[in-house]
């Protein structure tokens, strides 16, 4: 390990949802090649047994976790201004990644605390706004890369405009969908406003159908356990891990006019998520539901 993390210069990344599944195994392939890591992770107990366990398999590791609960925008501005805080606190001005990762699945509707339906807060609203507060840092490097994980479940979907959180006729399939589709339609008008000058690269990534606990954590028994028989047929979190690595670090990531991807490889989406119309819509519905300004800066 000391000689491969003497080839290369070691770089800086966030990792949301990195307690466990493909955050925390994303989180290992960059220790393991010598990057330093910011985790963030809603569970402050298990956001401290990771960051042990991690320290302990890595012990020159350059790692913070942050506690934040991304369904709520105070603690995704709070998370952002901690990320910026530990880049200080270690000396680096940039930000070399952001991957986008931390999901949820909520059968029985629920609304946050600020009136939010749970999975638009927390699967593409947390997404877009981090992403957002977090854009100078990714700036600042050379070549940043904002990975977004989003869903095959995006193909066949259309955004609801009139009710665009499902609040009156709530599908909990539905709401998922919608927001793995509004993922990659982010990821897409985000490039639009970095323009291909930028040092910025936006991707969304499919990871496949991964054996991870997400669908463990529904608010239905019913949702639980036909995750827990449909997960037995996913890959390994490290396999689907590996893809987003490959966006995170290849080079030629950086010169592709690609926007969706699996397994590292680029895959054709859905036609509805490169809608530019479409795609402008969500960023001004986005700022406005993030208090932004309606055209929040990308430029």
């Amino acid at each position: 390990m000391a000689e491969l993390v003497g080839k290369i210069q070691p770089k800086s990344f966030v990792v949301t949802g990195v307690t466990s599944g493909i955050g925390l195994a994303v989180a290992r392939g960059l220790l393991g090649r010598g990057h330093a890591v910011i985790g963030a992770g809603r569970s402050a107990e298990r956001c401290g047994a990771t960051a042990v366990a991690l320290q302990e398999e890595f012990p020159p590791a350059r790692l913070a976790i942050e506690v934040a609960d991304l369904s709520l925008q105070d603690q995704v501005r709070g998370l952002a201004a901690a990320i910026g805080g530990r880049l200080d606190e270690w000396g680096v001005a940039e930000l070399d990644g952001l991957v986008n990762n931390a999901g949820t699945f909520t059968f029985w509707q629920t609304l946050t605390a600020e009136g939010f339906e749970t999975q638009w807060a927390v699967n593409h609203l947390a997404t877009f706004l981090l992403t957002v507060e977090l854009l100078p840092r990714l700036k600042a490097s050379a070549g940043a890369r904002v990975v977004t994980v989003s869903s095959g479940s995006h193909y066949g979907t259309r955004l609801d405009w009139a009710d665009i959180q499902l609040m009156r006729h709530y599908n909990p399939l539905q709401a998922y969908k919608q927001t793995k589709l509004a993922n990659v339609l982010f990821t897409a008008e985000l490039n639009r406003r970095l323009a291909t000058s930028s040092n910025v690269r936006a991707v969304a990534a499919d990871p496949g159908l991964v054996n991870t606990e997400m669908g463990q954590k529904s608010n239905s028994r019913l949702a639980r356990w036909v995750w827990s028989m449909r997960r037995k047929n996913g890959i390994p979190a490290e396999r689907a891990a590996e893809g987003i690595l490959s966006l995170l670090l290849e080079p030629e990531v950086l010169n592709s006019a690609e926007t969706y991807w699996k397994h590292g490889r680029p895959k054709a989406p859905d036609p509805a998520a490169m809608d530019i119309d479409a795609g402008r819509r969500l960023w001004a519905l986005s700022a406005q539901m993030c208090g932004l300004a309606l055209e929040a800066e990308a430029e």
